[in-house]
């Protein structure tokens, strides 16, 4: 199984700075997405702060030999799904005790979205409003549920997606990383197939297009690297309310069936993307 990557990010028409954070690492099948809160610099302190955490753990699992495809973890996860978790719930720790040892950090939290790809398996861990998607079979599946206060209330039933999207309150998060000194990690596999597309992105995206106009944009353009400048490119034109940061990895076919894929379909893309073997 092999890998092609693109990824991108954006302030957005709105703010000044950009508190979002990631890291692609194609090599070691390893995306995490952070979105950053707090005032000042504190979001881009804490997002950062996450990325790195949780880069730095798993990459010390891999390097003790610790990350046994075989292997299977706590609560009968696979054992990198039950090490993503422990990396991602390090990275609250270390962001909580951070602020508390600076007035000037002390609101500050973020979120997380985390995918971590072996053999034809993706491990996700989420806290937060940052969301993962999958596209199989030309459909876009929502893997996360956001911890928020409107989706909350979708749930009860006391608002319905479409008012959702308007509602004042879509900022409100029920779960970040960093406000408490232990957080509770959502966590998924996914299998992956040839053909699949997995979306990592901040909610400067979703709330700026919606889930129909992501999945046409994966259909349409197909480059991972050309996806996400679409994708940035129409969270901007719709208003660009917030920072916007995107990863798009695609499950690579077969060269014949590539090539099939792209007949009909505009030339010259894909330069930057970013091409590795799954681990």
């Amino acid at each position: 199984m092999r890998l092609r990557v693109g990824a991108a990010t954006d302030v957005g028409r709105q703010r000044t700075n950009n508190e979002d954070a990631y890291a692609s690492l194609p090599d070691q099948g390893l995306f995490v997405l952070c979105d950053g809160m707090g005032g000042t610099a504190a979001g881009e302190v804490a997002s950062r702060l996450a990325v790195d955490t949780i880069v730095g753990q798993l990459k010390a699992a891999e390097s003790t030999g610790r990350a046994d495809p075989s292997g299977e973890g706590e609560d009968g996860y696979l054992l990198e799904t039950a090490q993503l978790a422990e990396a991602v719930r390090r990275s609250n720790r270390s962001i909580y005790e951070q602020a508390q040892q600076n007035a000037g950090q002390a609101e500050m939290g973020t979120t997380v979205v985390g995918a971590w790809i072996r053999q034809n398996m993706a491990s996700l861990a989420h806290v937060g409003d940052s969301r993962a998607y999958l596209w199989h079979g030309h459909r876009l599946e929502a893997l996360t549920n956001d911890h928020s206060l409107v989706e909350a209330r979708v749930q009860a039933g006391l608002l319905d997606r479409e008012e959702s999207l308007k509602s004042e309150d879509q900022n409100i998060l029920l779960r970040a990383l960093g406000r408490e000194p232990d957080v509770d990690v959502d966590l998924h596999e996914v299998p992956l197939q040839p053909g699949d597309y997995l979306v990592l992105c901040s909610d400067g995206l979703t709330r700026m297009v919606p889930d129909g106009e992501m999945a046409e944009a994966i259909a349409r353009v197909r480059e991972p690297e050309l996806i996400c400048r679409h994708l940035v490119d129409a969270a901007n034109r719709n208003g660009g309310v917030d920072n916007i940061t995107v990863i798009v990895v695609e499950v690579e076919e077969g060269w014949w069936r590539r090539l099939w894929n792209r007949w009909g379909r505009p030339s010259g893309g894909g330069r930057n993307a970013t091409v590795s073997p799954a681990v």
